[in-house]
């Protein structure tokens, strides 16, 4: 890591409220195409990987808009937030009541955008950097948003989901319609229409839904 990360945060991100979950606020990029581009040209000389936590995903913001409209389903429970990403979910979780949070992600640069975006919010997150897929974990309830963009990511996620789900822990993703996504394994609980940015996606509004596996 050739860069300090809290330092690049803070100097490339504004503390900003996804536009579907007010009620968090996160340290994201203000101008997302500049520093998606910025990471591809600059990879090798400032050693970031793809910035996936500087931005407000739709899976994410639809699935934290869930938890939060429905707290009960993690109020008083041990909660994984897998690929956590910015830490939106994990947050939301938080904010619904949730016994304790564990964020997981194998990005180096997430658990400090993680630990920066909890400490905006008054909230207290645990974090891994352990590649949990496969793992037994302690938990009662598995999040995960927007984690079907990559075929062979989807195809190694799908079989711990349903082992874990089979278990008896209830495994929900929010899922903006990636092609990977395998509704045949899937309920649906809710659908938004969440508005996001046009640098990184397709459209300005991502028809999201929230799932658990069956």
């Amino acid at each position: 890591m050739k860069s300090d990360p809290k330092a690049f945060i803070l100097a490339n991100t504004d503390l900003m409220r996804p536009p579907h979950v007010p009620e968090v606020s996160l340290h994201l990029a203000s101008e997302a195409h500049d520093l998606w581009l910025k990471t591809e040209d600059e990879l090798q000389e400032i050693g970031l990987p793809p910035p996936f936590w500087a931005f407000a995903w739709a899976g994410g913001q639809g699935l934290a808009r869930y938890v939060l409209d429905h707290p009960e389903v993690v109020a008083g429970k041990r909660v994984l937030d897998f690929a956590t990403g910015s830490g939106l979910v994990a947050i939301a979780a938080m904010k619904a009541g949730a016994a304790n949070v564990l964020g997981a992600d194998i990005d180096p640069w997430v658990e400090t955008a993680v630990l920066l975006n909890a400490g905006a919010n008054d909230v207290r997150l645990d974090f891994t950097r352990e590649n949990l897929i496969g793992v037994a974990v302690e938990a009662d309830v598995v999040l995960a948003g927007d984690v079907f963009y990559d075929r062979v990511f989807a195809a190694a996620l799908l079989p711990w989901f349903r082992k874990l789900s089979a278990e008896g822990k209830r495994v929900i993703v929010g899922d903006p319609g990636r092609a990977y996504c395998p509704k045949e394994s899937l309920v649906a609980l809710a659908t938004y229409e969440v508005p996001v940015t046009r640098a990184l996606e397709d459209s300005e509004i991502k028809r999201t839904t929230v799932w658990q596996f069956a």
